[in-house]
């Protein structure tokens, strides 16, 4: 039976921290009264100090808990005095007359305690600037941890207490079960356990103070914690009475330790900032010193918010002018054309449509960028069927205009052949010679079409990689079309862009706004966000793999009408060999179920060239069924083909799903996609949901994003998303925007950052870079 004394006792630490913490109504949770409720009876006064304490200004409160205290205290103890305002750090180390460290400095020469530069070591960190950028994974409110009366069954709670009495037992061989009676501030009494885990046994000594994190269990008034976290609390300990950052650490590592040589870090090194007063101002940023303090040791909530609106900032600013100095073109100059709306509405007035609003306001970015003297780096994105191949042969025919040659690089010969018979129909009324280069041709035809390319007898040229050998030699080319970019290396490129011409990229492959403007950052983005009138829109149909036989009877009933269909399988695992087997099995089950139709295979051993004959032979309608394990190439017309049907559909991105999707509907026939999903999960029955439910490419990008991460986009090229430790792509856009503005305000005024000004926002860019070439850009 606890005594007065100790009811004392616990009323009064509260009341102190309550002090301490400025009498923010945060010190116990639920708001003071919940104390007076628990253990205030005993004292009447105590209760009339502190009543409508949650209705009191800061200044009464502090009153109320300074004669509450007095109330409390013993006559040898001291009542404690209310700070003059509420810090947003912790206490500063003592003073010193060691001069503040530059960012820098390596760890080694911090006394940060004993051990400290091996532990840092094994984390990855290894100067001052390291251990300030090493950011809490997440933040926990220990400002007012709860009562036992308050804690649910199954909830995730943080609890403190001292250790009154420890247990170790072994039910049976190979589990270890550790326990330890934990007394919080309340004098109430929690279980906790530890299972299997015997390194935890040293840290539990009776009289410890430990705080521990986990989910809780009830047991009628009795609360028992599977601990998941620990930490030992000791004299100056800065994991208590706070919003506590949580990081990353290793066995034999504590938290502890990271937070006080953090503190450390933050006492001793020299924060400056590198946005000026001005950059802050404009887009609502704190100053670096703030930010660095409040995510590391909040004062509040608003102080976290600041922080991590800033870090965020910078992280997408340096991001952006990483991207955008690799890009090489942010300083460049290209050509200038006249790119006259009177050449527009003449290549419009041949076509037998009209262009959409957003082929006709990309176009005019487009002219925009043409008519300018700095060289043209514009992504051209556009859904399935929207019309880029138009827009792109107008931006090719402004150039033709002016006397220029165009090119247009494709990743496959069979796309390179379809782009061919397209330019060749838009421009070819127009007197625009229009020629094709791919590995393909004879010897003799391809020395002829480069001939003509050098003599300029070719005004534009299709092609695949050989458009970039080295004996193709351009008269004079001043735009280069590059379809599906992210499919060719950075050396590759870079040879077709040797003369400077202007540059159009083309992806068919919907991306979120804010992952494009972040791993296309160098480029300005077009997107085509309309399609032409009169288009059927794909039926898209989810089914259990119980449902298949059905779905390919559907099939049969479309090849009947004379109509093709795809049907494309995953497979778990990367391999040829398991690709080939799960190809040809798929091929001869369909043979069998579908016996009037002929059936074609395509699988990943097959060379580039056997795969674009096959699909030539789906074309002239050799076969009507085409299996494939590999993905469609995208862009590949068949209009003929309205079914496609995606076996273990869970198995690939959405995303992926609707680029698959877009292989069928090129005609003007109804179309249909069919998803057989061999995992019946509600998790995968939603995701799939959102395919089957939206034609969007954009909206299913999105939902991509938020699902699955921004992931692998851009191939050979480094993205430097994988950096981001705060940034969230699915939700960032418009911070995303603002750091793209100011990169771009910066470069335009100092494209190599050379002036003084800029020395640390240089040195910070140079310290978040880990390419040694990219190092050398600037």
């Amino acid at each position: 039976m606890p005594t007065l004394s100790d009811i004392q006792d616990k009323l009064r630490r509260p009341l102190e921290l309550e002090l301490a913490q400025g009498c923010q109504n945060r010190a116990v949770s639920g708001g003071m009264e919940k104390l007076l409720d628990h253990f205030a009876r005993p004292f009447p006064k105590v209760r009339e100090a502190l009543r409508g304490y949650g209705e009191m200004e800061t200044q009464a409160r502090q009153g109320a808990v300074q004669a509450a205290l007095t109330l409390l205290a013993p006559s040898s103890r001291p009542v404690p005095r209310p700070p003059s305002r509420v810090e947003n750090r912790p206490a500063l180390l003592p003073e010193t007359d060691t001069a503040p460290l530059p960012p820098e400095t390596e760890l080694g020469k911090v006394n940060l305690g004993p051990g400290a530069g091996k532990k840092f070591t094994a984390l990855g960190l290894y100067t001052l600037r390291d251990l300030l950028h090493n950011y809490p994974r997440r933040h926990e409110d220990r400002r007012a941890l709860p009562s036992l009366a308050e804690v649910e069954d199954g909830q995730k709670v943080t609890v403190e207490g001292v250790i009154v009495s420890k247990n170790r037992r072994a039910p049976r061989p190979g589990m270890l079960i550790l326990e330890a009676v934990l007394e919080n501030p309340w004098g109430e009494k929690i279980k906790c356990t530890w299972f299997n885990q015997a390194w935890v046994e040293k840290g539990l000594r009776e009289g410890a103070r430990l705080i521990v994190s986990g989910r809780a269990k009830r047991f009628g008034r009795q609360v028992q914690v599977a601990v998941e976290h620990m930490e030992s609390v000791g004299e100056g300990s800065l994991s208590t009475g706070r919003i506590i950052g949580i990081y990353d650490a290793k066995e034999g590592i504590s938290q502890d330790f990271v937070r006080k040589a953090t503190q450390t870090a933050l006492n001793r090194s020299l924060l400056g900032d590198y946005l000026t007063t001005r950059w802050r101002a404009q887009y609502g940023l704190t100053d670096l010193p703030d930010a660095l303090w409040g995510m590391h040791f909040p004062a509040d909530e608003a102080q976290l918010a600041r922080a991590n609106h800033r870090l965020r900032f910078d992280e997408y600013l340096f991001l952006e002018l990483r991207v955008l100095l690799q890009g090489e073109d942010a300083v460049l100059l290209g050509k200038r054309f006249g790119a006259t709306d009177g050449d527009m509405q003449a290549f419009e007035a041949e076509l037998p449509f009209s262009f959409t609003g957003a082929q006709r306001r990309v176009l005019y970015e487009i002219a925009d960028d043409m008519r300018s003297e700095r060289q043209m780096a514009r992504l051209l994105q556009g859904d399935v069927g929207s019309g880029k191949t138009a827009v792109a042969a107008c931006a090719l025919y402004m150039a033709w205009r002016d006397q220029y040659q165009g090119a247009l690089m494709a990743p496959t010969e069979i796309l390179a052949r379809q782009h061919y018979a397209s330019l060749s129909g838009y421009l070819g009324s127009l007197g625009v010679r229009v020629g094709l280069l791919i590995g393909a041709l004879a010897p003799k035809q391809k020395a002829e079409v480069q001939r003509q390319i050098a003599a300029g007898e070719l005004d534009i040229v299709v092609g695949t990689q050989a458009l970039i050998q080295e004996n193709v030699q351009w008269h004079n080319l001043g735009l280069a079309v590059v379809d599906e970019e992210h499919r060719f290396g950075v050396m590759q490129r870079r040879k077709l862009l040797a003369g400077r011409p202007d540059v159009l990229v083309m992806s068919a492959t919907p991306i979120p706004r804010s992952l494009a403007l972040t791993s296309y950052g160098d480029l300005e983005l077009s997107i085509i966000d309309e399609l032409p009138p009169g288009r059927t829109p794909i039926q898209t149909k989810l089914i259990q793999d119980t449902a298949r036989r059905q779905s390919y009877g559907f099939v049969m009933k479309q090849i009947r009408e004379g109509r093709q269909a795809y049907v494309v399988t995953a497979l778990i695992e990367e391999s040829e060999t398991l690709e080939l087997l799960a190809a040809t099995q798929l091929a001869e089950d369909l043979k069998v179920l579908l016996p009037e139709a002929r059936v074609g295979l395509l699988h990943g051993r097959m060379s580039a060239s056997e795969k674009d004959e096959i699909m030539d032979h789906f074309r002239r309608h050799d076969f009507d069924v085409l299996v494939s394990t590999t993905v469609i190439e995208v862009g590949v017309d068949v209009a003929n083909a309205t079914v496609m049907v995606i076996e273990n559909a869970e198995r690939f991105g959405l995303s992926q799903l609707h680029q698959l999707r877009g292989r069928v509907g090129r005609g003007s026939a109804q179309s249909y996609c069919i998803l057989v999903a061999g995992e019946h999960s509600q998790k995968t029955r939603k995701r799939l949901k959102i395919i089957e439910d939206s034609t969007d490419g954009f909206v299913i990008a999105e939902a991509d994003l938020r699902l699955r991460g921004h992931g692998e986009l851009r191939g050979t090229r480094q993205s430097g998303l994988d950096e981001l430790r705060l940034g969230d792509l699915a939700n960032d856009l418009e911070i995303i925007e603002q750091a793209r503005a100011l990169a771009k305000h910066i470069l335009k005024h100092d494209p190599l950052l050379a002036h003084p000004g800029l020395a640390y926002l240089k040195a910070e860019l140079q310290a978040r870079s880990s390419q040694v070439a990219f190092r050398e850009v600037i």
